[in-house]
């Protein structure tokens, strides 16, 4: 264990950690890894109700004091060590651009490819690094080939990006989308099953499966629902934007042809960094995006050419994965979906206060919903940061409408007390 806090500690950067004094940063640093370090010897479920351990490991953060940010599922703020790390690469970069980000950053994709594919429990060679879900999701959609007639399966609860990107194919080239409408939330796997199965047809190609809903917060059962693809010969894409390094699992777990996630937010890696995984034997049968002189070729780095971008962000993803790992994903999983059952609890207590996501850990974790009764929830929202500077959103999409409050693992009880307090007043006038 004390090997553990002396990798904690460096991985945290000792010196200059925190825009401290040297002294007060060193201090932080050292209180950060010892936290870090104490809650390893937990198990997951005591880990999740130590909130001292937590508010000692919310220093890695530079988050306002001034609101509370209950939004992170737009995107996640990132620890000290990752900011700092992508302003050493954005500096290095400066002192000789072609020279350090082609000749020595550019090289370090490799190193990083390797990390996220043991995160996501995969090989390398089917892991590419992007910036964001609807990239990594883009090369699937405009890249697989279909024809005139052949139909797709999918929600209307799927996120804009992914609907907007099928809806242009369908209205371009004739292909059809078979339509579901998920009435969240549903605390039963059998149901969404046979939602996707009865939509499909001996014409379907594509299940689109969304893991986690970025609406409510509802978790699909995705490997099933994979599995039972499978079993009649339908291409499954997975949607993971707001679950992987959020939940605790693999991606091998799924089985699933494709993959996209967003890296930036529950990974806290920096803004504007993704993840794309193409199981091996389908990376030849996809056109990338972005055209190479082999876009035919089975070499997943096809689908990374993007032209100049910024390697400051991509090198860092490295850190962030460090600071997941030192609190390990279980452990991180669980004091999640704590915090979320903490405050839904809660706000409850008022019977004008209804929850829009289930409680069970199997189909929900960080994110919740909630509405008020009598309020429109863009209202109840704009009232918690107008009056209590809380941050939070309101959400109005298909058959939703509720405000969505998304912790993270920076969180406190005491954040969590305030914006109960907050709940509990505005639906009492």
């Amino acid at each position: 264990m004390s090997n553990r806090r002396a990798f904690f500690r460096k991985s945290l950067g000792l010196a200059g950690s925190l825009s401290l004094t040297p002294v007060l940063a060193q201090a932080a640093s050292e209180d950060i890894a010892d936290a870090l370090g104490r809650l390893n010897e937990l198990s997951p479920a005591a880990a999740a109700l130590d909130d001292d351990l937590w508010y000692r490991i919310a220093q890695a953060y530079t988050v306002s004091p001034n609101i509370l940010n209950l939004n992170n599922g737009g995107v996640s703020p990132q620890p000290k060590v990752v900011q700092d790390a992508v302003d050493r690469y954005y500096h290095l970069s400066n002192e000789g651009p072609s020279y350090y980000m082609w000749g020595i950053l550019d090289k370090g994709r490799e190193p990083l490819r390797r990390k996220l594919a043991d995160l996501a429990g995969v090989s390398p060679d089917e892991i590419a690094i992007n910036r964001n879900t609807t990239e990594a999701l883009g090369n699937f959609t405009w890249g697989m080939e279909l024809s005139k007639g052949d139909e797709i399966v999918m929600t209307r609860q799927d996120y804009p990006s992914m609907l907007n990107a099928w809806k242009q194919r369908e209205m371009r080239e004739g292909i059809k989308i078979n339509w579901i409408n998920l009435n969240l939330p549903i605390d039963s796997d059998d149901v969404v099953i046979k939602a996707y199965v009865e939509a499909t047809t001996p014409q379907t190609k594509v299940w689109h499966i969304t893991h986690l809903m970025t609406w409510t917060g509802q978790i699909l059962p995705a490997a099933k629902l994979c599995a039972e693809a499978r079993k009649r010969g339908i291409a499954t894409i997975v949607d993971a934007a707001h679950s992987f390094a959020h939940l605790d699992y693999k991606v091998s777990d799924f089985n699933c042809d494709y993959f996209g996630t967003s890296l930036h937010k529950w990974l806290c890696a920096p803004f504007g960094t993704g993840m794309m995984y193409v199981k091996k034997e389908n990376i030849e049968k996809i056109w990338p995006l972005f055209a190479t002189d082999k876009p035919k070729s089975g070499d997943i780095r096809k689908f990374e050419a993007l032209g100049t971008r910024s390697f400051a962000p991509e090198q860092a993803i490295g850190q962030a994965i460090d600071f997941h790992l030192a609190i390990g994903s279980k452990r991180k999983q669980e004091r999640l979906h704590f915090l979320k059952k903490y405050w839904c609890e809660a706000v409850t207590r008022n019977p004008r206060v209804k929850l829009h996501i289930s409680l069970n850990p199997a189909y929900s974790c960080a994110l919740g919903t909630f509405s008020i009764d009598g309020m429109d929830v863009g209202d109840v929202s704009s009232k918690l940061f107008s009056d209590y500077q809380i941050h939070t959103v309101g959400i109005k999409w298909e058959n939703v409408a509720a405000v969505r409050v998304t912790p993270h693992v920076y969180t406190t009880t005491k954040d969590l007390d305030r914006f109960i307090d907050a709940v509990l007043k505005i639906a009492s006038t």
